[in-house]
């Protein structure tokens, strides 16, 4: 019996242990347990406060207790003291009474009359103080004189005083100008432009004028054209170009006026200053390609743009620079070594005197090539069928064009 018992409660503990082993090996917790309301307690709890709410906002808007009544005032403000002559003036201004319109009689001519001629003739005449008079055109004066702003640097003041306003006098330290930079940056024509003289009109004399002509082309038209010759600003000449597209009339836009292939002829300026890149060019004949022409009058040249002139290309003749530099480097070079040489030399006077000429001349030669280089002017060019615009600056009257 012992040892069937045994048997028994070692087949009942691997059983136990197996169990244990599934628990341990389950890959999901048990879920937690649920608990659930009840769906009727929950419909009629809401409708429950529902009602509530439902009825204190009829009761709220239904209330019909007396909601006017005051509390009692500590202190009354209806009864107090007032003076005898405010309680005997009116409420409002309806009771106010009304003054009694006085009534007039009848005009009597002549009555004020006399007493204001008196007064008029008996009032002394208050006219302009000469002296005040004197003292402002003195102030004038001063002010738009070139005194204080000379346009010439090289200009030299006398030492004296002058009086500026009243009584008050400058004395010549201040008004004495020094060359102190300020001609340089031109200062002195700034405050020329700044004190120059007041123009006072205020009213133009100029009046609004019909066109001269239905015919007309008026100041800042644009025509358009392209260069049939090449500019090349080392000598003066002529320049011709050609219309490109049609121009009509100002007012109305409607009549051919200029037509396109007319001719334009003009002039262009050969003096061209160092840093300069532009042509400047002004236009003096209009011819039609039926004959007909009219002067220009140096009408202004311009690029599409509608800047002045024309630019294309710039030669800066650098090249001839470099060349006189080169040389004038070799000529100084050899000016040294022919004055250092008579340092340690014991030849005759005559010797290093030519030595001396030489060198000097070398080194003067130089410098002048040099400075001829320097003095060439830019050389500008404009290739043919470039596009130039010519500015009217005055009203163009022309006929109508028929072919």
């Amino acid at each position: 019996m012992n040892a069937r018992n045994e048997d028994d409660h070692e087949q009942a503990v691997p059983s136990k242990t197996q169990g244990e082993q599934s628990e341990s090996f389950r890959l999901r917790a048990e879920n937690p347990p649920v608990t659930r309301l009840s769906r009727k307690i929950l419909a009629g709890g809401s409708a429950a406060a529902l009602l509530v709410i439902g009825g204190a906002v009829l009761w709220s808007l239904l209330n019909n207790h007396s909601r006017n009544q005051a509390a009692d005032e500590l202190y009354s403000t209806d009864h107090h003291n007032v003076a005898d002559g405010i309680t005997a003036l009116p409420k409002d201004y309806a009771g106010v009474p009304r003054p009694p319109i006085p009534q007039l009689g009848p005009p009597l001519p002549g009555d004020l009359g006399r007493p204001i001629l008196a007064a008029q003739g008996q009032s002394p005449t208050i006219g302009a103080d000469p002296e005040q008079q004197r003292r402002d055109q003195e102030t004038e004066a001063a002010r738009i004189s070139h005194l204080f702003a000379s346009t010439n640097g090289r200009e030299v003041r006398p030492p004296t005083a002058v009086a500026v306003g009243s009584d008050r006098v400058v004395p010549p330290s201040a008004t004495s100008t020094s060359n102190d930079g300020s001609t340089q940056n031109g200062q002195d024509l700034k405050l020329a432009f700044v004190n120059a003289s007041v123009d006072r009109r205020t009213v133009s004399p100029d009046r609004i004028t019909k066109p001269a002509s239905p015919y007309i082309v008026q100041a800042g038209t644009v025509i358009p054209g392209a260069l049939i010759t090449g500019i090349r600003s080392d000598l003066p000449g002529q320049i011709a170009a050609q219309v490109t597209e049609n121009v009509y009339d100002t007012p109305t836009g409607r009549f051919l006026l200029v037509p396109q292939g007319a001719r334009l002829i003009g002039i262009y300026d050969s003096q061209v200053t160092f840093g300069q890149s532009r042509i400047l060019l002004v236009w003096t004949r209009l011819i039609m390609p039926n004959g007909r022409s009219i002067v220009l009058e140096r009408q202004p040249g311009a690029d599409t743009a509608g800047y002045a002139g024309l630019e294309d290309q710039v030669d800066n003749h650098w090249g001839e620079l470099f060349k006189a530099a080169a040389l004038s480097t070799f000529l100084a070079v050899g000016t040294e070594l022919g004055a250092g040489s008579d340092t340690n030399s014991n030849d005759s006077a005559i010797i290093q005197a030519l030595r001396h000429g030489a060198s000097d001349s070398l080194n003067q030669t130089g410098q002048q090539v040099v400075r001829r280089s320097l003095n060439i002017q830019p050389t500008l060019t404009a290739r043919p069928g470039l596009p130039v615009r010519v500015l009217v600056n005055h009203d163009l009257i022309l006929t109508l064009y028929r072919g």
